[in-house]
This record gives C-alpha cells, structure tokens and sequence, in this order.
C-alpha cells in the first residue's frame, strides 16, 4: 500500500512521513523542492504543489491513501483528483478552531471537500501548535526577553509529533472512517510557565516584560497583524481557561502512549532559542 503525504516537509508533514515509514508503509512524500527535502532515504520523494493540482497527478498514481495539507482555494480540485486516481482514504489536517465562525481560516472548506468525496476520511484537529512558539525565538535569542500581553493566558500546547502520530492513526488503523479528532497537549499552561519551561531547557532565564494590553494591540496591528486576528487572540487570551481533559485524552487513546509534554518539545527545540 502506497501512502500519500502532502507538505511532507512541513511542521506535521516530516513527522507524518517518519512515523508511517517506522510502520512499515510505502510513503511518497510531496514537497516542492525535492532537491531540499532532506527526507529519510525510505520514502520516495516527488515534486509538486498543492497550489497547482495538476502538478499532483504523478504523485498520486497507484497511491490509495491519502494525508492532506489544508490549502482551501484548491482543496475541491485535489480531492477529486485524488479519488480519480484509485484514493480510498484521506485523512485531512484541520484544527480546533474549524466549527469558531470568529476564526475562519478556511478549514470547513477543506473539510466539506473530504466530507463529500465518496471515499474513508478522517479530519484530525488539533490545537495550538507546539511550533507556534518558535515565534518567541528570536527575542529569545537576541535579548533572553519575551516582551507580550497577558502573562497568565492559559493554552494547552500539542507537539507536532502527536499530530502527526494521530494522523498515521487514522490512516493505518481502520475505525476512524468518517470521523473527527479534535485534541490538544496534556497540559494547560499559562504564558509565564511556558517561558519557565523554555528557560529550563535552554539553562539560562528569560524574563518576561509583559505589555499594556491596549498599547500591544496598537503595536501589533502597527505590525501588521490584522486587526480581526489580533482582537480573536487577545479576546481568547483574557478568557480564563483551563486543561481541556477531553482533548488531553485523544493522543493516548489513539495511539497507546502518553501525549508529549511541553517540556518535552521545548528540550527538542532548544537549539531555536539558543
């Protein structure tokens, strides 16, 4: 059985790719730039662009199933092809916020396109990318500061690899069909503590400035970030929260190990704040 990953380089994709060769599996792994994938020698590399379906036939010959990058805007045109291909199963990367109409990232596009294609789907949510906080990286780096609002916001932070080892799940284990995972990491954790954790992993202490949030919002828009986003983020960081138990279950219920912590992402990632 050949195996399907888009964006095989990507944050979850690399990830996708290791797990279902430790599997056993027949991977093919998609990336644009296959002279850089730096992939591991068992899988077989094909270029090609979820922006440009056509670009996709070749990879998806003689290929029967499917794990699927979100792109929205081509998402109807790529499913089709691929179940035009011989495709019986596809298992989609979406995330928690898909059903928040505050947060439309074009998610229930992708998904409506899996829901209707006639083959096995499964569309796996996840949360907050533990990835997500490479972004505090380089103020980390350059002054061992992390200046930002809202020192006591809680999140529950999923390490990409459970991402990833839910999605071979679904692709190798039957009884996922025509299903939805939502599910984070196995701790609620609040800004000031994840820093902490950073900072025992890097041996070093980082402060924490934290920012007016009013002055951050001006600031932040002033950066860029548009004024819907940053009003949904800081609207859902001033809302207590805690560990959501049901989401924490579903990374050891499906795979039969314990969900990686955040320690244990900031201990792999360390090189990043360095």
């Amino acid at each position: 059985m050949t195996i399907l990953v888009t964006s095989a380089t990507g944050t979850v994709g690399r990830h996708v790719v290791t797990e279902l060769l430790k599997a056993g599996q027949s991977v093919r792994a998609l990336t644009r730039r296959p002279e850089t994938a730096a992939l591991p020698a068992e899988a077989e590399v094909r270029g090609g662009d979820l922006d440009q379906p056509d670009t996709l036939r070749a990879a998806l010959a003689g290929a029967e199933r499917l794990y699927l990058f979100p792109v929205p805007e081509t998402a109807a045109e790529v499913v089709a092809l691929a179940v035009e291909s011989g495709v019986r199963r596809i298992v989609l990367l979406s995330g928690a916020g898909a059903d928040d109409d505050a947060f439309d990232t074009g998610y229930r596009v992708v998904e409506a396109a899996v829901q209707s294609s006639g083959v096995d789907w499964t569309c796996i949510r996840p949360g907050e990318f533990a990835a997500n906080w490479l972004d505090w990286a380089p103020a980390i780096r350059a002054t061992r500061t992390l200046s930002r609002p809202y020192a006591q916001a809680v999140t529950q932070p999923t390490h990409e690899r459970d991402i990833a080892a839910v999605a071979a799940a679904a692709l190798l284990q039957d009884g996922h069909e025509g299903r939805t995972h939502t599910f984070a990491g196995p701790e609620a954790l609040t800004v000031a503590a994840q820093l902490d954790t950073i900072a025992k992993a890097l041996g070093e202490p980082i402060r924490l400035d934290e920012l007016d949030p009013a002055a951050a919002r001006t600031q932040w828009i002033s950066d860029g970030y548009p004024p819907e986003v940053v009003d949904w983020l800081f609207g859902l960081w001033a809302t207590p929260a805690s560990l959501n138990a049901e989401w924490a279950e579903v990374v050891p219920a499906l795979t039969g190990r314990p969900a990686l912590t955040f320690a244990d992402w900031a201990n792999e990632h360390v090189a990043a704040f360095r």
